[in-house]
């Protein structure tokens, strides 16, 4: 077993023939914001999706906080999780997706509130209390009783980030959280991702944002052909890539 937050081991991927992850081994250790930075096509999105086990890795091993994903391990071997098993799994982590999947017929507040009352169970006085304060924390205090289509995009990213933190998760990922906003929306969720970091939640970030990588990142990691080809502090890598790959890409972005 393993006391990192996230650790894969020689992960593989296929989509049929397509070989979208080619053996990656990735360590995040907990309290610690792991940036992937890479090409499209590079199998950032995948390798984000297979952590919550919305897909199902086909080789290799892949642990959060020391656990299988989806799978149970006895005498060396793997043995798939039931559903249920999966779910309980799924509510350690939380996940933010390019698109910001609101249920577009409940409230910013009920939004939030949904999955603890429906998955843990609890009141919904209970939930509302602690849904106003998570949107209180990303700052849509009195935007509670909004509807998605009354929000901004930003605000709507902020609302999915809320209900992410709703169920109390040891780990989030974002998955290029600011691709989808107008350039002046990016910054008010980058701001609370930031003091999500500050608070030392354990966060993999898919991202464009350089800067944003730069300054929050622990650890930058660069993937490209379904690997990855490097990594190490943002600085150094950002910098002084060694890499040719990877000097070619940021030669390209930066």
């Amino acid at each position: 077993m393993t006391s990192a937050a996230v650790e894969a081991v020689r992960v593989h991927k296929n989509f049929g023939p397509l070989q979208v992850l080619r053996g990656v081994d990735l360590r995040v250790e907990p309290g610690e914001v792991c940036c992937i930075i890479g090409p499209s096509g590079s199998g950032k999105s995948t390798f984000l999706r297979c952590i919550n086990h919305l897909e199902r890795i086909d080789a290799g091993r892949l642990y959060v906080d020391g656990q299988p994903v989806g799978y149970a391990e006895r005498g060396g071997r793997l043995y798939e999780l039931t559903e249920r098993k999966v779910a309980r799994q799924r509510r350690q982590v939380g996940m933010v997706f390019q698109r910001f999947n609101l249920f577009g017929h409940l409230t910013a507040l009920e939004n939030v509130m949904e999955a603890p009352i429906q998955v843990d169970r609890k009141s919904k006085e209970t939930a509302r209390r602690e849904a106003c304060a998570l949107l209180e924390q990303v700052g849509l205090t009195n935007r509670q009783n909004a509807y998605p289509t009354q929000l901004s995009g930003g605000q709507q990213q902020r609302v999915a980030i809320a209900r992410a933190l709703a169920m109390q998760p040891k780990l989030m990922l974002f998955d290029e959280p600011t691709s989808a906003l107008d350039p002046e929306l990016v910054g008010e969720v980058l701001d609370v991702m930031r003091q999500l970091a500050r608070d030392g939640m354990t966060m993999v970030v898919v991202t464009h944002e350089m800067g944003f990588a730069r300054e929050i990142a622990d650890n930058l990691v660069f993937m490209d052909g379904g690997a990855v080809v490097e990594s190490g502090l943002p600085t150094a890598l950002l910098t002084n890539p060694t890499h040719p790959r990877t000097q070619d890409f940021l030669a390209k972005v930066l």
